[in-house]
């Protein structure tokens, strides 16, 4: 607009954005609070992720072990062998589940599947896991309110029917093994995604494909997995510890059916308005020969989106040169925004059963940098703070010295993408 307004339409939601001159300068970053010293050699326990405190999450479903260049995935670690390896990723069911065990059975008479059930058995056979067990029974019963001693009383059989949503539950967690930087010696060392080595961050991801077939493997149920990643607490995380959630639920997202829609009269459309729109308006941030990364338009808060070129729509049916590549930019992205801005990952996949349309896996990770009120709830417009071009112009430079210095992995960045139109081979 004649006085620097920038009005944007996301062409995927049709959601309206405006952009006020002035307010992109605004700190973006998020105050850390006390600031306090830590000792770098002392064993970290700062919330319940932590890997000092692995009884007060639910019985590992698996956990990805290192030894050196060599990595392991280990399958359903019993309670008395946790501390026997150091887990780089743990994988566990939430034990506040967003969509419960209870609403699966009923609703569609789910019923925990034969592995999971024979996990629990397993689990439940040693006293170190009845123990395990029953303490977090005892204290989701006190977070509901109930009466925790009646936990002590309870038969194998009770304690068995109040933990199937640990074992066979639709909702799992998939824990880093930092809650600060090797070698912190301040509080504020939040270990984020950008924090990790690249090689680290393939093996996030890796972990969180095989944890969401898992989960359309388990439950016939499940029409859709939402992939997910709050840090810190103005973007939703409950801990300033990294890690990703991924909830089954029952019917395809309402967006999502909209654009699976779209694409019958349109299939190029990820192209068209996604790819090709950000190189004519020079919002390409990055690519491989793998994955590129541009600004997203329309977003409510300021966005970059990473679409995978591959022509598999799945992501466990990527290659691990695919899934690298889309990897490497997401980490890339992540290490650019910084540990201390509040951001929102979101993966967008294709649902299993809507025939023969397909669809790019893409990544949004999104600055929760502004609040929503009032306006946007009354009027349908967004006020995002910083518009794409503002914050082409913050990445980009970022992304180069972050390479420079070997933090990220090779990739082109700005102005060396070039012509990357048309270069999405989804269904192709």
């Amino acid at each position: 607009m004649a006085d620097g307004t920038v009005k944007q339409t996301n062409p995927f939601t049709g959601t309206e954005v405006w952009t006020v001159p002035g307010r992109a300068h605004r700190p973006i970053e998020h105050s850390p609070g006390r600031v306090t010293a830590v000792d770098p050699v002392v064993p970290e326990a700062r919330c319940p992720f932590c890997v000092t405190r692995m009884l007060e999450t639910t019985p590992e479903k698996a956990r990805v072990v290192r030894d050196g260049d060599t990595w392991r995935v280990l399958e359903e670690v019993p309670a008395a062998d946790l501390d026997a390896t150091t887990p780089e990723f743990r994988l566990f069911g939430n034990l506040f589940e967003i969509v419960s065990l209870d609403y699966w059975r009923a609703v569609h008479g789910y019923r925990l599947p034969g592995r999971a059930a024979a996990h629990q058995a397993a689990y439940l056979s040693t006293p170190a896991g009845v123990a395990h067990v029953r303490a977090l029974v005892r204290a989701r019963i006190a977070a509901a309110q109930g009466d925790p001693a009646a936990v002590d009383a309870m038969d194998p059989a009770a304690l068995a029917a109040h933990s199937e949503s640990f074992f066979g539950g639709c909702h799992d967690v998939v824990v880093a093994r930092r809650h600060l930087t090797d070698g912190a010696t301040t509080s504020d060392r939040h270990a984020s995604s950008g924090d990790l080595t690249p090689a680290e961050h393939e093996q996030f991801t890796a972990f969180t494909i095989r944890a969401m077939r898992s989960l359309y493997r388990d439950n016939p149920h499940a029409r859709y997995v939402s992939v997910f990643q709050n840090w810190l607490a103005p973007a939703g995380a409950s801990f300033d510890h990294l890690h990703k959630q991924l909830v089954a639920i029952d019917e395809i997202p309402a967006k999502t059916a909209r654009e699976a829609a779209a694409l019958e009269g349109d299939p190029d459309m990820y192209n068209r308005l996604g790819v090709d729109h950000a190189a004519a308006e020079q919002l390409v941030v990055a690519a491989n020969e793998h994955a590129v990364a541009v600004v997203g338009v329309g977003h409510r808060y300021p966005a970059l989106v990473v679409y995978s070129r591959s022509a598999a729509s799945s992501p466990w049916e990527h290659s691990a040169a695919e899934l690298r590549g889309v990897s490497d930019l997401l980490h890339a992205c992540h290490a650019a925004t910084g540990r201390l801005v509040p951001c929102n990952e979101e993966w967008h996949t294709r649902p299993p059963g809507v025939g023969d349309v397909a669809m790019p896996w893409r990544i949004v990770l999104k600055w929760r940098i502004s609040t929503p009120a009032g306006f946007e709830g009354a009027t349908g417009i967004f006020v995002n703070t910083v518009d794409p071009w503002t914050l082409r112009d913050r990445v980009v430079p970022r992304l180069v010295e972050l390479r420079a210095a070997g933090r990220i992995a090779g990739m082109a960045v700005g102005a060396e993408c070039g012509d990357v139109r048309g270069s999405l081979r989804y269904g192709r």
